[in-house]
């Protein structure tokens, strides 16, 4: 029980800890060296993608008919970016450092009919533009439901908006506003914040100018308002004047947490006493499983070791009846090695991205750099992969190690990446820019092959050299029937039981990583999540344990596939949460918006199935082996 005493009071430590400093001030970071701007410097506003919380289907600033600079240039992408459909380009909008300009003219657009029919259709499916000024991301300002002072920020700004009347009308005039934090020494000063307030008016001229364009609506003492003006019409064959404002103020924040704003963005606080009052359930539970194993394992066992008379041991029940049995290799051993193996792959991977995010690497404002991080730990993860797999392959006397290689390394990525190929197809045939360009499939494809799939071969080679793990007990030549199970413990019913517990654990952060990736917010509470994922893995291993113990001592050895199965049917409730998420949360309408939803909740489930499935199998091996080991076997 020490050890689980240790684990409870670290646990609780870790608590305290994160209560006394809740990540309001998120620690990270920042991700990028600080620039210094003197006075009347250049500022270039970059435009990044138009999203949609309806569709899900990103795509590129330029898809609709906005002022276009001379040359358009791609900003340096990683990998992760590419496959967030993030396309960072250069546009009209320049700035001075701290010199504010009234009513600019960006640039006159004539609206063709399919332009038209493009800004219509993305107005009505809520499509929002996202600008980025020295890395940081537009915000704008909005006013909390809740009524409180709390400032309160969206990310990007609406593309326009539709009148009850069936009318439509574009936001084409952007009332920017930088926010700088002065260096008291010198001139320097860092932008701190970057907010907007879009607005729609119709602008007038007499004559049309393109070197000096004059607006009659355009008054340099007068800012701009929403609705101070009649508002600008989404209409084929009329002109569009795009327009902005610029007011520089200087702010106290520092620069070091000018991403608070970001991070704050959902409307209330997260619930931190129902996440507290889950752990504190799920820790309950593990305390009560662990006193009940340990205690009724110390008595059997003790009383196993005292049996002496013959009779006696001939009446003996339970778990000790099957230690003839109880290593058998299962029926598709094979198979579970190679999941065995895909998910030690997955449990590092997940491991080592926890703790970099949780020591401040993965800041948000190194955009796509927590995707970069997956899918490269993923693919030099194939090491342990290889050798886990071909570990246990040998125990079971397995001799083709090879084939057993060949699909650890291309089972559980051949699947994800058929469904992700159907996915992207999906994308491309709605011109999205969210979908993976050839060139980007191919460098992922490239690292599979190239690097995974040899680091999978050498783990083999490795684990399938080192001499065979020895079993305690030895296996009877003829396999002992297996009595009459009650209904309780059927495999279905105990697996399903069994999957409660951990998903129990992780439900309701599930619930803000599932905002934060389909609501188009910032997730940044790692050090709370690294905690549900300690917790989630001392679940696991301990309802397999137990269930194990009940399948034991009803003299039913077949537990391999069922450790597995036990924790890994948590996935089965994720998906069915997801699918509970979809249908309460989100406003998808989209046919293909929906198929993209589903499918990536289908892969982020089976990753979820072979990582706990992967933690409840080596619990119950550890368990199996320790408890066999400790009874004298004559």
């Amino acid at each position: 029980m020490g050890n689980l005493g240790e684990i409870a009071a670290l646990l609780l430590f870790l608590l305290s800890f994160l209560l006394i400093s809740p990540p309001t001030h998120a620690f990270y970071l920042p991700g990028v060296a600080p620039r210094d701007f003197q006075k009347d410097d250049e500022l270039q506003v970059k435009v990044n993608k138009l999203s949609s919380t309806k569709t899900q289907l990103p795509y590129d600033y330029y898809f609709l008919d906005y002022c276009k600079p001379p040359k358009i240039m791609n900003s340096a992408e990683n990998l992760g970016e590419v496959l967030r459909g993030d396309r960072i380009e250069n546009s009209v909008y320049a700035f001075k450092m701290r010199r504010d300009e009234t009513c600019k003219v960006a640039c006159r657009t004539k609206l063709n009919q399919e332009a038209v029919k493009k800004f219509k259709e993305k107005i009505d499916d809520e499509y929002r533009v996202n600008m980025i000024l020295d890395n940081l991301p537009v915000a704008v300002p909005r006013q909390r439901r809740d009524g409180s002072q709390v400032p309160s920020h969206e990310h990007g700004f609406r593309v326009g908006y539709k009148l009850k009347d069936g009318h439509y009308y574009i936001n084409n005039h952007l009332s920017f506003k930088v926010m700088y934090h002065k260096d008291p020494e010198s001139e320097d000063a860092r932008i701190v914040g970057f907010e907007v307030i879009p607005s729609s008016i119709k602008h007038e001229y007499t004559e049309w100018d393109d070197k000096n364009p004059k607006l009659s609506t355009c008054n340099p003492n007068i800012k701009i308002a929403p609705g101070s003006h009649s508002p600008q019409a989404v209409a084929a064959d009329t002109y569009v004047i795009f327009t902005y404002d610029v007011t520089f103020e200087i702010s106290q924040i520092k620069w070091a947490s000018r991403w608070d704003t970001y991070l704050l963005m959902n409307d209330d606080q997260i619930h931190w006493f129902s996440i507290i009052n889950s752990l504190m359930i799920v820790l309950f539970l593990s305390g009560m499983v662990a006193m009940i194993m340990m205690r009724t394992l110390y008595r059997d066992i003790a009383k196993y070791n005292q049996l002496e008379t013959q009779d006696e041991a001939q009446e003996e029940t339970g778990w000790k009846l099957v230690h003839g049995d109880v290593f058998r290799p299962p029926i598709n051993s094979g198979l579970l090695c190679v999941y065995v193996g895909t998910g030690v792959q997955f449990f590092g991977m997940t491991l080592v991205t926890m703790i970099f995010a949780l020591l401040g690497f993965l800041s948000p404002s190194n955009r796509g750099g927590l995707t970069t991080a997956m899918v490269l730990l993923w693919v030099f993860m194939g090491l342990f992969a290889g050798y886990s797999s071909a570990r246990l392959y040998k125990m079971f006397k397995g001799t083709e190690w090879k084939k057993i290689t060949l699909k650890t390394a291309f089972m559980f990525p051949g699947i994800v990446f058929a469904i992700f190929f159907v996915l992207n197809a999906l994308i491309w045939g709605e011109k999205s820019s969210g979908a993976v360009p050839f060139g980007t499939m191919f460098a992922l494809v490239f690292l599979w092959f190239g690097i995974s799939v040899p680091l999978v071969f050498v783990g083999s080679y490795l684990g399938f050299k080192k001499p065979a793990i020895e079993d305690p007990v030895k296996t009877n030549k003829i396999p002992r029937q297996i009595p009459e199970q009650a209904w309780y413990m059927q495999p279905a019913f105990s697996i399903l039981i069994g999957g409660i517990l951990p998903f129990g654990a992780v439900f309701i952060e599930l619930f803000f990583i599932l905002t934060s990736i389909w609501l188009n917010q910032f997730y940044y509470i790692f050090g709370f999540l690294f905690i549900v994922f300690i917790i989630l893995l001392i679940t696991c291993a301990e309802i397999t344990i137990v269930l194990c113990y009940f399948q034991l001592c009803s003299e039913d050895y077949h537990w391999w596939w069922r450790a597995y199965l036990t924790a890994g049917t948590s996935a089965l409730y994720l998906f069915a949460y997801a699918v509970f998420y979809f249908f309460t949360k989100l406003e998808i309408t989209k046919m293909v918006s929906g198929i993209l939803y589903f499918g990536y909740m289908l892969i982020v489930s089976y990753a979820f199935f072979v990582l706990t499935g992967t933690i409840g199998f080596y619990a119950c091996f550890w368990f199996v082996r320790k408890i066999y080991s400790s009874v004298k076997i004559d």
